[in-house]
């Protein structure tokens, strides 16, 4: 899979991927003009709609409808030793109608849990950044 990033004005940052634009912006207050999110956010977006997807599979597979389930995500945040902002925990509470069977909620969390998001944070992946001459 490859991204192409992008400046287009500002402090915007874009990443296209299969011919999409996904565009990334800072808060009024980092300097950017709030105008989409932030590259943070999509961090956590990802993380969140990642276990939406496996929940929608489970109740796909049994044929529940998910019309009326929510996945509320709250993220937690500790200082680190210098003073920094670190992400501490991400917690996820699937809301479900009364009348979601009892016997799968359960399973519903371990189909949460199986998010891929969720896996490459818990075991990372290596990062190269490197610099390259020539024509874009």
């Amino acid at each position: 899979m490859e991204l192409t990033i992008s400046f287009p004005g500002g402090q915007k940052v874009n990443a296209e991927l299969n011919g999409m634009v996904i565009p990334t912006d800072q808060p009024v207050a980092a300097g950017g003009e709030g105008s989409a999110p932030s590259p943070y956010d999509y961090f956590l977006a990802a993380i969140g709609t990642c276990a939406g997807f496996y929940v929608l599979a489970f109740c796909h597979q049994r044929e529940i409808p998910t019309d009326r389930i929510v996945l509320r995500q709250h993220a937690e945040f500790a200082a680190t030793a210098d003073g920094k902002r670190r992400l501490a925990q991400v917690a996820i509470e699937i809301v479900v109608p009364p009348d979601f069977p009892e016997k799968y909620r359960q399973a519903l969390v371990r189909s949460a849990e199986l998010c891929a998001v969720k896996k490459a944070i818990l075991d990372p992946p290596e990062f190269s950044i490197s610099t390259r001459v020539g024509d874009n």
